[in-house]
């Protein structure tokens, strides 16, 4: 009897944390084939070559898609996608899989929804469901009407797949498997974190306070990136704490945010932080677990912060709307408001933790699912 063939497309580093336990628990089932096709920033050392990263955790890469096209305005994006549907629809020509896995809402996503819903391939879409800001939400729900397999972190986000025509026989209430990863890692010093990697600026100091920053444009907002970075930075330096700092995402507005960001390091010598482009998904999980508070917008101040009871700051309209645990605030671009709640997140400290996205078995609920659930590429819309 023939193995069912998984295919899982990772674009990015958060892409990769968010599926990576489902990867590897397919990759370890002898009943299973997999494959797995990493693509866009994921492929460039600029965006901190996850596939190097990938291979590093064991994960076995079936194909590389050298498909991003870098700049700074929304048209990169949308021939990015459609490189991705040309690229990949090649590859699962050549690879012939029964299912194919897309993660959340990178707008590449979309590609490899089209690619794999448009070839008659089976499409599962995890996390799909949640409310947010800027064209991820419109990428998501997009996702998630081609898919014919849902695997949404929250009973929120499985409340909207049914508000949006999904069969319930199809949605499995699964969890995040990045909490896999908050859950799973061992514990680890800073100091020997910071040891693997470079970067650039003030030498941090792994026994006094830290924030983490990471901060990406906004795409439905790009030309104002370069001011909503400034203001970040201005709220970041008047705590007078050191920071690492993440380097931006490949999204529309990443080259204004870059290019102020080493304005920043060039004019402020004093400055007290330290820029890096990359860090392995279980590396940032300790630096996580010992920041005095994560800034910025990456869903990592929503997910994996609420697991790990870390106080969070969310700037600006990103994660508008997300569903949240108690240990997050959030507020405008503008530097007295970023400021005034850093300053009340670190004289709260540490949260209690939410299990909001999971408890930490979402990878092999994900695998068991796509090994047993009868395949079918024919929707319908479910009245409610």
């Amino acid at each position: 009897m023939k193995k069912r063939h998984i295919c899982f497309v990772v674009y990015s580093r958060a892409n990769y944390a968010r599926i990576k336990t489902a990867i590897l628990a397919s990759q370890c089932d002898p009943e299973l084939t997999t494959s797995v096709i990493v693509g866009a920033s994921a492929v460039l050392y600029k965006y901190g070559n996850v596939s190097q990263l990938m291979r590093s955790d064991g994960v076995n890469i079936s194909a590389e898609l050298y498909n991003a096209v870098e700049g700074d305005l929304p048209v990169s994006m949308a021939k990015t996608t459609g490189l991705g549907i040309l690229d990949l629809s090649q590859e699962f020509l050549r690879i012939t899989p029964d299912v194919v896995v897309t993660v959340a809402d990178r707008f590449e996503t979309l590609g490899t929804a089209i690619a794999a819903s448009y070839m008659n391939i089976t499409l599962a879409h995890t996390q799909g469901g949640e409310i947010t800001g800027s064209i991820d939400e419109s990428v998501r729900h997009a996702c998630s009407k081609l898919a014919h397999i849902h695997f949404p972190a929250t009973s929120e986000a499985k409340e909207v797949l049914l508000q949006m025509g999904e069969d319930e026989n199809t949605i499995f209430l699964v969890g995040c498997p990045a909490i896999d990863l908050a859950k799973d890692t061992p514990f680890e010093n800073v100091s020997t974190i910071l040891e693997r990697y470079s970067g650039v600026g003030f030498e941090i100091n792994p026994n006094e306070p830290f924030l983490l920053v990471s901060q990406h444009p906004v795409t439905t907002e790009h030309l104002n990136s370069r001011d909503q970075i400034n203001e970040t930075l201005i709220a970041v330096e008047k705590t007078g704490l050191q920071a690492i700092w993440l380097w931006p995402n490949i999204d529309s507005g990443s080259d204004a945010i870059s290019k102020k960001l080493r304005e920043h390091r060039e004019t402020h010598p004093d400055s007290k932080i330290h820029f890096y482009r990359n860090f392995s998904a279980e590396d940032y999980v300790n630096l996580m677990r010992n920041t005095s508070c994560i800034i910025g917008n990456s869903s990592s101040g929503i997910r994996e912060s609420s697991f790990l009871g870390v106080p969070s700051v969310v700037v600006g309209n990103r994660q508008q709307g997300r569903q949240h645990g108690r240990n997050v605030i959030s507020v405008a671009n503008d530097s007295n408001l970023i400021l005034g709640a850093i300053e009340e997140q670190l004289n709260h400290g540490k949260y209690e933790a939410d299990y909001i996205f999971g408890s930490g078995d979402s990878g092999k609920q994900i695998v068991k699912v796509l090994k047993n659930i009868e395949l079918n590429v024919q929707k319908k819309f479910k009245r409610r």
